[in-house]
């Protein structure tokens, strides 16, 4: 299985950038598996196919203002540290730019001083440093401050809403990355889907550089996944194995909730509360043990997220989902559109 498989070919004009308002008036593309056919809808559509007994389950990571802009400190030039994974009170795993001048040793200011960067070791696997931070005070409100949003790189329009890169239900901190499908829930969309007799799960995967990461390699099984912290509370656990048992859908809000599923869930399809690092990689071939439906975005080309989508999907009927979708002028990536896979 090669990485070139699960390329497609995308305008770039139709990569969403900037946030629909309202949030649950995205576009929603309704893929129905046993018939393979599909739907054109709006998100807010989303109740028509959720049924009373079945569970949706969201991650309820909350991104951290995790880039860092800031100077070399000795020569005053230009550096960015994008913050992956907090290892201890002052030490990260982070990318670094430019890699090359950072040497170990070498330290970078922000905010004039306020907060002090030192490049510590290479991580070979990421391409990234081990970064300690010096300060005073308290780190969080530091970053709050001087840190800005990681939106990737082919988001160019500055984002004037801080919040509008989090989901309504963000709650713990620690991500580099948003779980961009829970972008389309608003309060109201929810609170409607637990009247239905939908129980709405929480569980948590911190998005780090395992999620996005380009696939750098043409065999796909060569391709080795960063490892992300995952938590499934024994409640939760206990929730999705009662729904399971009862005849319910485990219903996955985005690619994280999943890969926290999967990770957790037994040859049985039972699910056993654990927290630590996975570095599941779900691609064609993976068998699906536990998640029944999946809503997700358009993802982008030989990502790993599309291959988790094609082992849902199948490739052929994915990549000819994404084709149509290219046709009928979706919006693509983070702040795109939506797929309901059921």
């Amino acid at each position: 299985m090669k990485t070139s498989d699960f390329d497609y070919e995308l305008p770039e004009e139709l990569i969403a950038q900037t946030p629909m308002e309202p949030r649950d008036h995205s576009r929603l593309m309704v893929v129905h598996r046993d018939t393979q056919t599909r739907e054109d809808r709006h998100f807010y559509d989303v109740t028509d196919y959720l049924r009373p007994g079945d569970a949706l389950v969201i991650n309820e990571t909350r991104v951290i203002p995790a880039r860092l802009l800031g100077v070399k400190e000795g020569t005053g030039a230009a550096v960015e540290v994008l913050l992956l994974r907090r290892e201890n009170a002052t030490d990260w795993e982070a990318l670094v730019r430019p890699g090359k001048r950072l040497k170990p040793g070498t330290f970078c200011s922000f905010g004039e001083g306020l907060l002090r960067c030192e490049i510590l070791d290479s991580i070979e696997e990421i391409g990234g440093r081990h970064v300690r931070f010096h300060y005073e005070g308290v780190f969080e409100e530091l970053l709050d401050r001087l840190g800005e949003m990681p939106l990737p790189p082919y988001i160019h329009e500055k984002l004037q809403d801080r919040e509008r890169y989090q989901t309504v239900y963000a709650k713990e901190e620690g991500s580099a990355a948003a779980p961009t499908a829970g972008l389309h829930f608003t309060p109201e969309l929810l609170e409607k889907i637990r009247a239905m007799g939908v129980t709405i799960v929480p569980v948590l995967l911190h998005v780090g550089l395992g999620t996005f990461r380009p696939v750098a390699v043409e065999d796909v099984e060569h391709h080795v996944m960063h490892s992300e912290f995952y938590q499934v509370t024994p409640e939760a656990a206990d929730t999705l194995n009662r729904i399971r048992a009862r005849g319910g859908r485990l219903i996955c809000v985005g690619t994280t909730s999943v890969r926290t599923i999967e990770t957790v869930a037994d040859e049985d399809g039972i699910i056993h509360a654990g927290r630590g690092e996975t570095a599941i990689f779900i691609k064609p071939g993976v068998r699906i043990k536990a998640v029944d439906a999946l809503i997700t975005n358009f993802h982008l080309p030989q990502s790993t997220l599309l291959m988790l989508v094609s082992t849902f999907m199948g490739r052929d009927f994915a990549l000819a989902s994404y084709r149509d979708a290219v046709e009928k002028r979706y919006r693509f990536f983070s702040f795109g559109d939506a797929m309901m896979i059921l």
